[in-house]
Formats: structure tokens, sequence, C-alpha cells
């Protein structure tokens, strides 16, 4: 019966969608923009509606930056570009064949470089014997992974718990339940591809795993998204089937959750293959347990 009391209390705490950016600050939420992510996290105390967040149209992040391997004054560049030519790391300067070819002797060629890292105010003529180093080389395909990787959002979750704070606390020792907005975007799969000087990579993107961070040192794994709880549903006053923290909270408290998905993006291509891990976390979400009371007469 105490189980049954407490656990009808529980309702969802769902983050805002990003679109409520004023409207969370104005009842106190908050706003994260991870380095390297172009989705932000937007949160309060009031349930969000599945959808939207961050930008379809771009934004890789998480983890790991750009791969690319050449590199002038601190910056990474291509090492292919499809007007400048190939990148040597050694002076910083594009080559390719200059057409039509200036008179040579046999055996040199006249090359147009574009240097200072691609600046088209630097550009002249040099008569070489052979070409420069990475002059001609095949374009990497990690490098094209991520490439593909930029022209995806993988989604932060949208974490939800019960019991919900503003709708009454919950009890010490009674489950909790956690769940994340479910879709392709918050968890895969999701594919991309690019293409360069015909190698096409190819590139999938799934959630191996949800973590979640219970606010009192201890975490909880998940396989999925986990089931929305429902006060008037079959399983309430139950664990959650899935992903819950059944022994619920041993102590009193008011304890900040959030949630943490694990990206692989696997790639393929030119051959070879690799993987691409990833993480995108929510904001924070309050979860308020109080103390069994115990009434005797």
């Amino acid at each position: 019966m105490l189980a049954g009391t407490g656990l009808a209390l529980l309702l969802a705490i769902a983050v805002a969608p990003p679109t409520a950016t004023v409207a969370a600050a104005a009842r106190g939420g908050g706003v994260e923009c991870p380095i390297g992510q172009n989705d932000c996290n937007i949160w309060d105390d009031d349930p969000g509606t599945p959808g939207g967040g961050g930008n379809p149209g771009g934004g890789g992040g998480g983890n790991d930056g750009p791969a690319g391997k050449c590199q002038w004054n601190g910056r990474t560049l291509p090492c292919y570009d499809d007007v400048l030519g190939w990148f040597n790391n050694g002076d910083g300067c594009y080559y390719k064949l200059k057409q039509p070819q200036l008179p040579a002797p046999e055996g040199k060629q006249w090359y147009e470089l574009t240097c200072n890292g691609g600046d088209i105010g630097s550009i002249r003529d040099e008569l070489l014997d052979a070409p420069p180093p990475g002059f001609g080389t095949p374009p990497d395909p990690e490098e094209l992974a991520r490439r593909a990787l930029a022209s995806i959002s993988l989604l932060p979750p949208r974490a939800a718990v019960a019991p919900r704070k503003d709708k009454g606390p919950g009890l010490v020792g009674l489950p909790v339940w956690m769940w994340a907005s479910p879709g392709a975007g918050y968890f895969g799969p999701l594919t991309a591809s690019a293409s360069d000087r015909g190698l096409t990579v190819t590139i999938t993107a799934t959630v191996d795993r949800i973590v979640w961070d219970l606010g009192n040192g201890e975490q909880k794994t998940c396989d999925g998204p986990g089931t929305p709880y429902s006060a008037d549903g079959p399983q309430a006053g139950q664990p959650s089937p899935d992903c819950g923290y059944d022994s619920g909270y041993p102590r009193a408290g008011t304890y900040r959750v959030s949630a943490t998905t694990f990206w692989n993006v696997h790639w393929v291509g030119g051959d070879q293959s690799g993987d691409i891990p990833q993480t995108r976390t929510s904001g924070t979400v309050q979860i308020e347990i109080d103390e069994l009371q115990v009434v005797t007469r």
C-alpha cells in the first residue's frame, strides 16, 4: 500500500525543447552548449514535448575532434583541395600541376603553389624534379568518415524521471523510473556518407548504451531509452521494466540526475573500416526524496 501511495505521485520530469530557451531561463532553467558540439542542451522543470533539438543539418562534435592529418600554424587543413591541390605539411603549401605547363628541362615539371596554409595571396610557380611529399595521395577514409559525421546531428538525450519534483516528492526506498526520448536522432541508427576523388565512405551511428548519473555517486546503465512512467498505467507502483533505480534512494534529499548516451560511429570505405566513439549528455533534472512517515495511534 505504501509503495502504491508513494508512486501514485510519480510523474515525468522532462527537459524542455530547445525552442523554449527564453521560457526555460525565466523559470530558472539552464542552457549548456558543449565545446565542439552544435547541439545545445536546454532544460527546466516543466514537461517538454518529444522532438526538436539540435541542428539536423550539421554538427558531429562530442569527445573526438577532426581527424585531419594536415596542419599548419596550429590549424587543421584538408589534405586535398579541389582548387588548390595537395597539401605539403613540410612547408604549408598546396601544390598542383600548372596547366598548361611552361617550358621545362626534361624530367622536371612546373607546379603552382599556394602557401601559408592556402592563402591565395601567396600563389607562385615552382619547377621541381619530383612531386612534393603528399602529392597525389588518396583521401584518408577516416577523414571522410568524420566529414560524413559532421553532416548529421547526434542529439543529446532528453532525460526524464519519476517521481517529478514539482508534482510531489518520492519516498526513500521506493523505485525510480528513468527514460529518454526515443527516436533515430537520439539513439540511431543514423547513416551518412562522404565522397572524395572516387572514394566513398559510409557511416552508421548507433547508441550502445545510456548511463544515468543519479546524483548520489551511483550510476545506472541501460541498453535503450527506457519506458515512460504512467501513474495510471498497469505498471504503476512497480519497478521500471527496463531502466530504473529499483532499490530507490536510501536517504532523503534533492538529487540532480543526468544521462549520457554513448554512440559508436562505424565507418566503411576504401577496403577499410573503423569506429569513432561519441558521447552526448543531457541537462540535469531534479528529483526530491522524502523520508517515509509512519503514523501511529
